[in-house]
């Protein structure tokens, strides 16, 4: 059974309200798109802040604002949620507004993880960065992969490790280290995301290809 199926499910039943109340007022998809970027962007400031404090010694305020980041990276994915449901309710879906979903999907991922890196850097924790960046190019290719996938025709959602599941894997563990003043915590997140999210996107090739092969081998 799918893992996301039950989780999702709890989620409409508890956001569906609320989304009824956005169609009443004439809220669009596109814009609760663009408030889930701005939702990260602001966590990414957090974080950037977070460096700034951990580089002039101030560890303490630095785990702080590492655990709030956290949390506003899970409401910002919340948005990222709501968006796709309030096009399907609203009847409100469109093929731009796909776009405009992925693109910033794409911006919000990878600034969050930007800043993450730069804390690691900040903190001394080298090494950690390079792990980050590497998380960084994995999260890219996964979605690379299936966008490829898909305008060859491939349905390509195999994998361990897509985009909810790094939402949620680097806000837990940024919660989790401004609650213990542990970076390995922020570390292990991200050696996770690294490994698997590359895995995944290697995985997505892997699976193109015997698609691919079998229509070549229909074709002749």
């Amino acid at each position: 059974m799918d893992y996301r199926t039950p989780i999702q499910k709890f989620i409409y039943f508890v956001i569906n309200p609320l989304i009824k109340g956005m169609i009443r007022i004439g809220i669009t998809p596109n814009i609760i798109t663009t408030i889930g970027l701005l939702g990260n962007i602001v966590a990414t400031a957090l974080f950037l802040y977070a460096a700034r404090c951990m580089e002039g010694g101030q560890t303490q305020q630095a785990f702080t604002l590492i655990g709030w980041g956290g949390v506003v990276i899970l409401l910002a994915g919340l948005f990222d949620m709501m968006d796709g449901r309030l096009a399907r309710l609203g009847n409100m879906s469109s093929t731009f507004g796909a776009l405009w979903d992925s693109t910033l999907d794409r911006y919000s991922e990878l600034i969050t993880l930007f800043g993450i890196c730069i804390v690691l850097i900040k903190a001394g924790w080298f090494w950690m960065g390079v792990v980050t960046f590497l998380a960084m190019v994995g999260s890219v290719m996964v979605s690379y992969v299936r966008a490829r996938a898909e305008g060859l025709g491939i349905d390509c959602k195999v994998g361990l490790m897509q985009r909810p599941e790094r939402v949620v894997v680097a806000a837990v563990v940024a919660i989790i280290t401004g609650l213990t003043d542990n970076l390995w915590w922020l570390s292990g997140g991200m050696i996770l995301i690294a490994v698997l999210a590359n895995l995944t996107a290697f995985w997505r090739v892997e699976h193109c290809r015997k698609q691919l092969n079998k229509r070549d081998a229909a074709e002749k």
